[in-house]
């Protein structure tokens, strides 16, 4: 069922929550869907939960839990991507991800243009071929505002209730109509425990999303909460390994930076 995040109230994410009363515990639990489950349940992700397991214990993040949300660009430039599969395989690459990350199987998905095109999930019972039937309901294809993107997963993370940090795969292929908004929506957001990894299909030379990915700390924000590399023209063609490897690139960085300012609190299950 598609999640509407329009109806959600408009949450001042300014202000982050304050610490756990004392003597509260976390509720410890083990990350992830067990291979045996994504087997049973989703046996074409297989290879790719493996090869994320593998890219997370690399990046020493193997164990940690995370809240992982997929957004997903409905510019008009866009078309080709949904045509070929693209947008369809990553959405597998993050389903997969996230099955190593958090034990629902489930990851929100936010589709934009001008505005929110439409919300839907995936999960390890609904992906296959799912993307672009979904894409195909949703009409016309407008500009590109990161910032109503930003702003629907934000609201959603916290109408959650979510104790994990959340890790959002932020896929466009080209700058934001409105870069001061994209820019002051990302430097504000700091403060809540979301990394934000960008990933730029195309041609473009996304100056843009390199500038937003070196926003200086502290002048702008809190932390670096946000990464960024390119996957080119022909995003199918880039490995499973190699995708996980950029996308978890910067997460570590940004957990032990976001411990260290009080963002994400160092007692969360899978910090440790």
């Amino acid at each position: 069922m598609a999640i509407d995040y329009r109806k959600r109230p408009r949450i001042d994410y300014r202000k982050r929550p304050g610490p756990e009363p004392a003597g509260t515990e976390p509720d410890v639990r083990g990350a992830g869907v067990s291979l045996e489950k994504v087997a049973a349940r989703a046996p074409g992700l297989v290879s790719l939960y493996k090869s994320a397991a593998v890219s997370l214990a690399k990046n020493r993040v193997d164990g940690q839990r995370a809240a992982v949300y997929l957004v997903l660009d409905r510019s008009g430039s866009m078309r080709p991507y949904y045509r070929d599969g693209s947008v369809q395989h990553l959405a597998e690459q993050t389903l997969a991800l996230a099955a190593n990350l958090d034990d629902d199987g489930v990851v929100p998905v936010v589709f934009f243009s001008t505005g929110i095109d439409g919300t839907a999930e995936i999960s390890l019972d609904a992906y296959q071929d799912r993307i672009t039937p979904l894409h195909d309901t949703m009409g016309h294809m407008g500009r590109t505002n990161y910032h109503v993107a930003m702003q629907a997963v934000i609201d959603h993370y916290e109408a959650s209730g979510s104790r994990d940090p959340a890790f959002v795969v932020f896929q466009t292929d080209g700058s934001p109509t409105s870069k001061t908004a994209a820019e002051h929506v990302l430097c504000t957001a700091a403060r809540l425990p979301i990394f934000w990894q960008f990933i730029g299909f195309g041609h473009d030379e996304f100056r843009f999303l390199r500038r937003l990915d070196e926003l200086p700390v502290p002048d702008r924000r809190v932390v670096d909460n946000a990464g960024f590399f390119a996957a080119g023209a022909s995003p199918k063609s880039l490995t499973d390994e190699g995708l996980y490897d950029q996308l978890l690139g910067e997460f570590p960085q940004w957990l032990t930076a976001a411990r260290a300012a009080g963002v994400v609190p160092a007692s969360l299950p899978g910090s440790g």
